[in-house]
């Protein structure tokens, strides 16, 4: 992360200099390469510390207001070169802080709306946080992502979540993807103690969507009222 944020920050200040159209052209190559690579190089290593038993996982004050927020603001420059809708909303049932990994929380969300972006030429993508079940300060909650994408077929379907499997290679190709983003994202969500799936037909768009099991933090939970952004 200190390398990614580093490489920006260069390459930002030399934005700003006096560079001829080529020298531009050729410096956002750079930018989006060294991004892709090191997409790649951290969706192995992630890998690789699940499939060896040696992932950990924080259990601290997390909301999942601000983490969906962080995530549409994050990535709505992508959104808005599509020209896509972006909405989100959390309905007032969901504990406003729970116990869990903000950074695996944010790491799975960005994942699903990233694709969700990825995939849908026009329309919107909304993410959706809802509680499915609140017993003994524990709660589940379910975030959905919906796009109005091309959808997937059944046979598209049935490997989603298996590792170096990619939908749509063209796409890949375009982006430098491994194929390990959802497989991460389902071994995530399990460490997690939850579920992930999508609901999707084609050409009528798709639903990613992964649920939560966690704690509620009493201390400073506070249930907000519906909110949309």
């Amino acid at each position: 992360e200190f390398r990614r944020v580093l490489s920006d920050l260069f390459t930002r200040l030399l934005l700003r200099s006096e560079l001829s159209a080529r020298q531009r052209d050729y410096l956002g190559t750079i930018r989006k390469s060294s991004e892709s690579l090191l997409a790649i190089i951290n969706d192995i290593l992630d890998f690789s510390k699940i499939e060896a038993g040696k992932l950990s996982l924080d259990q601290v004050p997390v909301s999942l207001h601000d983490i969906i927020e962080d995530v549409q603001t994050m990535l709505a420059p992508l959104a808005q070169e599509k020209s896509l809708e972006q909405a989100a909303i959390i309905y007032r049932d969901v504990p406003g802080r729970i116990l869990g990994d903000p950074l695996r929380i944010r790491q799975v969300l960005t994942n699903l709306v990233n694709n969700a972006i990825k995939f849908t030429d026009t329309g919107s993508v909304v993410v959706r946080a809802m509680l499915e079940e609140e017993k003994d300060h524990h709660a589940t909650i379910k975030i959905a992502i919906t796009d109005t994408g091309s959808g997937l077929t059944e046979d598209m379907r049935r490997d989603l979540f298996s590792a170096f499997t990619q939908v749509d290679q063209s796409a890949a190709r375009k982006t430098g993807g491994t194929g390990l983003g959802l497989a991460i994202s389902k071994r995530l969500v399990e460490e997690m103690g939850g579920e992930i799936g999508v609901e999707s037909d084609w050409g009528n768009g798709s639903t990613f969507w992964f649920t939560l099991k966690a704690e509620i933090d009493e201390q400073t939970d506070v249930h907000d009222t519906f909110r949309a952004f």
